[in-house]
């Protein structure tokens, strides 16, 4: 590997959501931080190098993007993921929250319904219930120690609740499912039986292990392009989830017209100056860099792995496909919810995410992010099997 990622950035005092508001998120000091989807990694050098020439020229109007920031973006879907993307059908936006919440604005009206795969990523559920739309749930269940879709129930509700548009997490999170061009193309093509929208959020796509693959929604079909909104963004890839940028692709002419009608009613121009130069940066010279970062993010997994299954047989890792962040099972220990955070909290001193913000079944369920070196994960795995150990006893 050329990247050092064992060294250990201290964050705090740089007014980092992760680390320095524990206290004001009602947490204690001296919580270990695994929530928060970004790394404890310094970015690429080539962003670094693009960023610091920005701020030696020490002028920071009004940017906008040439054809250059179209072909970064292009060139990295063409070769990582073999999607052809379109200069027409671009549209910047500041975060792909904010275009989920657009995007329902858009395309539904007060009152109707649109279907999630639970448990997600918890601010669908806030674009869907803040923008008084209708929240229908299209559970995944697990079998054999991996989440699956129940189509049957999928098409049921669209069919039953009227649905108007579904929110696609690809790859999943929090459960780490990389969806097969299988599952992709029936829920695309259940969508396209009943006129429901695709909203296809892939933020996380560029992470994916073993055998597995990920495939861009609307690439699968002429059809299926022409009924989806693509969400992409360098950010996770890359952790520059605060110079807020992502692209948003609507092949489909009319639909872009009228999404892009939405943007500028909210007052949204001219995109992020760093922001540009950062995701220009990462897809055009960033990929040696992340490529080691892949190869040492599945060696966290796998430490992870043994770790939890040699010393904690009562906790349950859900075995990721994709994204950095890892699924943990904890119904076994048979706690309830105020011991439990007891339990991540008081005794093993950790700030997870709980299962239960990513919907009602997932309770008892943690995330963990695991973007950091190896140090801080070991320090987070001894911690949680010292209070394991302590519960056992």
């Amino acid at each position: 590997m050329i990247y050092n990622f064992d060294e250990i950035i201290d964050r705090r005092g740089s007014d980092c959501l992760k680390y320095d508001f524990a206290k004001e998120r009602g947490k204690s000091d001296d919580l270990l931080p695994m929530w928060i989807a970004d790394m404890d990694f310094k970015a690429a050098p080539e962003i670094s190098k693009a960023l610091q020439k920005l701020i030696d020229h020490g002028v920071y109007g009004y940017t906008d993007t040439k054809s250059d920031y179209f072909e970064a973006v292009y060139n990295w879907f063409h070769s990582r993921h073999q999607y052809e993307l379109c200069e027409e059908a671009l549209i910047k936006a500041p975060s792909i929250v904010y275009a989920i919440a657009a995007a329902v604005q858009t395309f539904t009206s007060k009152g109707d319904a649109i279907i999630i795969q639970t448990p997600v990523y918890y601010p669908f559920y806030d674009a869907i219930l803040r923008n008084g739309r209708k929240l229908v749930e299209n559970p995944l269940y697990i079998e054999n120690g991996k989440y699956r879709i129940d189509f049957d129930d999928f098409e049921k509700k669209i069919v039953s609740e009227n649905v108007k548009m579904f929110i696609l997490c690809s790859p999943h999170n929090p459960v780490s499912r990389v969806w097969t061009k299988e599952e992709l193309l029936k829920l695309g093509n259940i969508c396209l039986k009943h006129k429901v929208l695709v909203f296809s959020d892939e933020i996380h796509c560029d992470f994916v292990y073993g055998d597995n693959k990920h495939f861009v929604f609307p690439s699968l079909s002429k059809e299926f392009e022409d009924n989806a909104i693509l969400a992409t963004s360098a950010s996770k890839s890359f952790s520059l989830a605060g110079l807020h940028n992502c692209n948003i692709f609507i092949k489909n002419k009319e639909l872009k017209r009228l999404y892009q009608s939405t943007i500028e009613k909210a007052g949204y121009s001219q995109p992020n100056m760093m922001g540009i130069a950062a995701t220009k940066a990462a897809y055009k010279s960033g990929g040696a860099w992340f490529d080691d970062l892949l190869v040492y993010l599945n060696e966290n997994i796998a430490f992870m792995r043994e770790f939890i299954q040699k010393n904690m047989p009562k906790i349950h890792m859900i075995e990721p496909e994709g994204t950095y962040l890892i699924w943990v099972d904890m119904r076994e220990l048979g706690l309830d919810d105020a011991k439990r955070d007891e339990f991540i909290e008081k005794k093993a001193k950790l700030w997870l995410n709980k299962g239960s913000i990513f919907g009602k079944a997932s309770r008892g369920f943690e995330r963990f992010n695991i973007a950091c070196p190896k140090a801080t994960l070991k320090e987070a795995m001894e911690r949680l099997k010292k209070a394991y150990d302590e519960l056992e006893s």
